[in-house]
């Protein structure tokens, strides 16, 4: 049988959170155990995942300063240049 009216299965008045215990009715707070379980979850899962991206690029970091070390003869330092070498020539268009 279906609540109808307000009443319930009895023909008793029901309250805001008797729809939900006998299953005829949901209130648009449920399920906001869910949102805040997967929530939760979505927050540990993502901190866990960022620390593990920092670690990882903290190691290739760290691995690719200690070849360039041991390897000067490979990384030579760019001659300076002026700010004139590197800026084309202007030519206005008219």
């Amino acid at each position: 049988m279906k609540c109808l009216g307000g009443l319930g299965k009895v023909g008793a008045p029901l309250g805001p959170g008797e729809g939900l215990r006998q299953g005829d009715a949901s209130l648009p707070a449920a399920g906001v155990h869910r949102q805040i379980l997967f929530a939760t979850v979505g927050w540990f899962v993502g901190y866990y995942l960022a620390k593990r991206t920092e670690y990882v690029h903290a190691k290739l970091d760290r691995d690719l300063f200690e070849y360039i070390r041991q390897h000067p003869e490979d990384f030579k330092a760019a001659e300076k240049r002026r700010i004139g070498e590197l800026l084309e020539d202007f030519y206005p268009v008219r």
